[in-house]
């Protein structure tokens, strides 16, 4: 005797990609608390730790087969936490404190511009183009403000001597998120196929100093990815005029 009732999902959710994602969210947690508590270059860590939580989760996910709607909006709201809201308020607890409604403005526009940055990958994700985001990835955005702060504390610099640059970089950052400047993903890269025996020396030597000097190449590398950005788009779109006018 058959049946029309559909089967019934099981309850529950999937352990291991949601451990990460909470990890991450904790991550992003711990460093407000810690950047409350005047330690931001442990706050800085923690964002960074947060990220390389954010990256882990969906590619287990991928590998376990376990990728579930929980799972993704999940996701999006730990990135809120942790690449939205802790790095605007590491960076005006740090830096903007003294600068009043200009300071807070600042901070805002970073988190609103991850909350709108979120919003729209998850409405779009069926649709589009894997090779690139469109915007800045939130995680992104937040390395950049981070690796500044780390890379500050790390040279002793006076706040007041760049505070404006802060403020700048945290606009920018809050607007590149939401812009429609295009930036690689980097999913078109084969990590599973054969490269020459150079460049794998390469990649080590190159990660090998990142990890050697992570206060300063950290900020340089997510700056130059945060510049890739327009210069891939202003290309982009300079090519398909000089095919339209050919």
């Amino acid at each position: 005797m058959t049946s029309d009732t559909p089967p019934r999902r099981p309850r529950g959710i999937y352990l291991l990609p949601n451990l990460f994602t909470t990890g991450g969210l904790f991550a992003g947690f711990y460093a407000m608390i810690a950047a409350v508590d005047g330690r931001f270059e442990t706050a800085v860590v923690a964002i960074f730790i947060a990220m390389i939580l954010d990256g882990l989760d969906g590619r287990v996910a991928r590998l376990t087969h376990t990728q579930t709607p929980f799972g993704a909006e999940y996701d999006s709201l730990s990135d809120m936490v942790a690449f939205g809201v802790a790095p605007a308020l590491v960076m005006y607890l740090w830096a903007f404190s003294s600068l009043g409604r200009l300071g807070l403005f600042a901070a805002f526009v970073h988190t609103a511009g991850a909350a709108l940055r979120l919003a729209r990958f998850n409405t779009q994700i069926e649709t589009a183009d894997k090779r690139y985001f469109q915007g800045l990835p939130s995680p992104a955005a937040a390395a950049l403000l981070a690796g500044f702060i780390w890379l500050s504390l790390e040279h002793g610099y006076a706040i007041d001597a760049i505070k404006f640059f802060a403020i700048a970089l945290t606009l920018s950052s809050g607007l590149l998120m939401v812009s429609n400047f295009r930036y690689s993903s980097f999913k078109q890269v084969d990590l599973k196929g054969k490269v020459p025996f150079v460049v794998a020396i390469s990649v080590m030597v190159a990660a090998g100093f990142v990890m050697a000097e992570a206060q300063n190449m950290l900020f340089l590398l997510f700056l130059g990815y945060a510049i890739s950005g327009p210069v891939i788009t202003l290309i982009r779109r300079k090519r398909m005029l000089q095919e339209r006018k050919g």
